[in-house]
């Protein structure tokens, strides 16, 4: 006998296809990362990063304005700061004249209604590429905790929205979220990389931002690659220190970190389509492997299936102009 129930009807025709599609994807689901430097009329393509740029901020003013032309509403802000300002302590990372407090500045000039998230970790301030202090070889975690906090309240007082510490020192959530209390910065958002995992997703931004670890690796401060539980530990953490969404990188790789926290925690989870996870897709359509398009939409869509709702990533720009 044949089925009653045949399931292929509902999929018969695109517009039914539409009808009862389970998940949607709209410029509000995107966070575009910029990534900055210092001078003027500046633009360099990131080479591991076909179609994506490195730009002064006299040109990150015109571009955000595109940016919230075609529906995008948030950037994530990054500084390529010269090896001439890099020294252990992160010095320049303080400077209220800085590069990254000039950037923030810079959006909500040209647009203020656009949220301004910034990143917040040592590498690119630190002379030894690493997301911490470094003494004798060793990671300290309580000072660049300290620092961090810091760095947190010099973005909040140049205008950032949202915070997101991307470190993963123990217990710099809660130094963060108090001193912004205590500023009287009680409604500055902080999007804790809680599960950010070492990768080797990373390279193609690491020659963005010149921030490739000087020595050793990442792997006292970033998470194993072969852990879940360890995730929802930190994430959990994380809430309880005062952290308001949660971020999870690399993203492809790990759907299923981003399930488990959206199954266990009630916060907002962001992913982090990270620079490997582009050059990789750019590397397949150059070549004619792979649809650019369809394999783009395809990925931004398994982040939403997973239970994502932000996404950081370098397609946002495309992938608007598609849904």
């Amino acid at each position: 006998m044949y089925p009653i129930q045949r399931n292929r009807r509902l999929r018969s025709s695109e517009s039914l296809r539409a009808l009862f599609q389970e998940y949607s994807l709209s410029s509000n689901d995107f966070i575009v990362p910029l990534f900055v430097i210092d001078g003027k009329h500046q633009k360099e393509e990131i080479p591991s990063m076909p179609g994506y740029y490195r730009m002064s901020t006299d040109l990150v003013f015109n571009h955000v304005k595109k940016l919230w032309s075609i529906g995008l509403k948030s950037v994530l802000l990054f500084v390529k700061v010269p090896d001439s300002l890099k020294d252990n302590e992160g010095t320049e990372a303080l400077n209220p004249d800085g590069l990254m407090q000039r950037a923030i500045k810079t959006v909500k000039d040209s647009v203020p209604k656009m949220v301004v998230m910034t990143d917040v970790a040592l590498d690119p301030y630190s002379s030894f590429g690493h997301d911490g202090i470094v003494k004798e070889g060793i990671i300290l975690n309580d000072a660049t905790v300290t620092l961090l906090s810091k760095m947190a309240l010099s973005h909040a007082q140049a205008g950032a929205d949202v915070i997101a510490p991307s470190d993963m020192m123990d217990g710099r959530v809660l130094k963060i979220r108090q001193l912004l209390e205590a500023e009287n910065y009680t409604d500055t958002i902080i999007m804790s990389y809680s599960a950010k995992y070492a990768s080797g997703f990373y390279g193609p931004f690491r020659d963005a931002l010149d921030s490739a670890p000087g020595f050793g690796d990442k792997k006292t401060y970033q998470m194993d690659f072969r852990n879940r539980k360890e995730a929802l530990i930190e994430s959990k953490r994380d809430i309880e220190e005062g952290a308001d969404i949660l971020m999870v990188k690399p993203g492809l790789a790990y759907l299923d970190i981003i399930n488990e926290l959206r199954e266990k925690v009630d916060a907002p989870i962001a992913a982090y389509q990270v620079s490997g996870e582009y050059a990789m897709l750019k590397a397949a359509a150059e070549n004619g492997w792979l649809d650019h398009d369809q394999i783009m939409i395809e990925q931004l869509f398994s982040f939403k299936r997973a239970g994502a709702s932000l996404i950081a990533t370098y397609f946002a720009e495309e992938a608007v102009k598609l849904i």
